[in-house]
């Protein structure tokens, strides 16, 4: 445990000294839901609909974070340390893969927590948002998207043997999700053919699953994001402490 605390704390603080995470995983979800709720206010969502389009899109805008800083922060601060020969360097000491991973993900999880609690501020206090569903589901829909996600960036972290190869695959799984998945553009707006290539992104289930617990939506529908979800994480975890390299 004070190994761990020692090397949060450090990690964190040279986070802190960088801008990336702070524009694309605070600000960025924050324009978002002011663009939204400025432009589209109480409209209800679509015909029909007994929700608003601000309360459709709630859930999804909070996963701008989550895959800011599991797709695309994670894996390549863990890319970089390897390229730099720290990894290299922290193998002859009893610090082990897990311990590494594990901080990388608590720093970038405080991420993703604070900008979903700015971004529920904004929208309640500048338009009157309140999440219709239970705040009990929606939090643990909203971790388990988050494991899933940050286990991806574990997944090409732990195995992208130099930075450009993990700039690359981040860069491949990050943009075609924050765009297709629904977190920016909404999923039910896009073609019936493209809603089904969406379909095949991670992000795109849970952020069904986010939009259900959100709502207030029946749960027993969101079974396969559940375990779309979890075996996500599961697999990418496991793969990426069994193969994590060192150098």
């Amino acid at each position: 445990m004070k190994a761990f605390k020692t090397l949060l704390k450090s990690e964190s603080r040279l986070s802190l000294r960088g801008m990336d995470m702070f524009i694309f995983a605070i600000c960025m979800p924050i324009v978002v839901i002011i663009i939204i709720g400025a432009v589209f206010g109480d409209k209800t969502a679509f015909n029909g609909a007994d929700y608003t389009f601000l309360e459709q899109s709630f859930g999804a805008i909070t996963t701008i974070a989550i895959c800011a800083g599991g797709v695309m922060g994670l894996p390549l601060v863990v890319s970089d340390y390897r390229n730099r020969k720290i990894l290299k360097r922290f193998k002859v000491t009893p610090t082990s893969p897990s311990l590494i991973l594990s901080v990388q993900v608590v720093i970038y999880a405080l991420y993703s927590i604070v900008s979903l609690i700015l971004v529920y501020i904004v929208a309640a206090v500048f338009f009157g948002y309140q999440l219709p569903g239970s705040w009990f589901q929606f939090l643990g829909a909203y971790f388990l998207v988050m494991l899933s996600m940050f286990s991806i960036g574990l997944l090409v972290g732990g195995l992208a043997p130099n930075t450009k190869i993990a700039s690359a695959a981040a860069s491949l799984l990050y943009f075609p999700m924050l765009i297709f998945s629904g977190a920016t553009l909404p999923y039910e707006v896009m073609p019936v053919a493209l809603q089904k290539g969406a379909d095949i992104l991670p992000l795109t289930q849970g952020i069904k699953l986010l939009k259900a617990a959100s709502l207030g939506l029946p749960m027993d529908s969101v079974y396969i994001p559940v375990i779309v979800m979890l075996l996500v994480a599961v697999i990418c975890v496991s793969i990426s402490i069994r193969f994590f390299k060192w150098e």
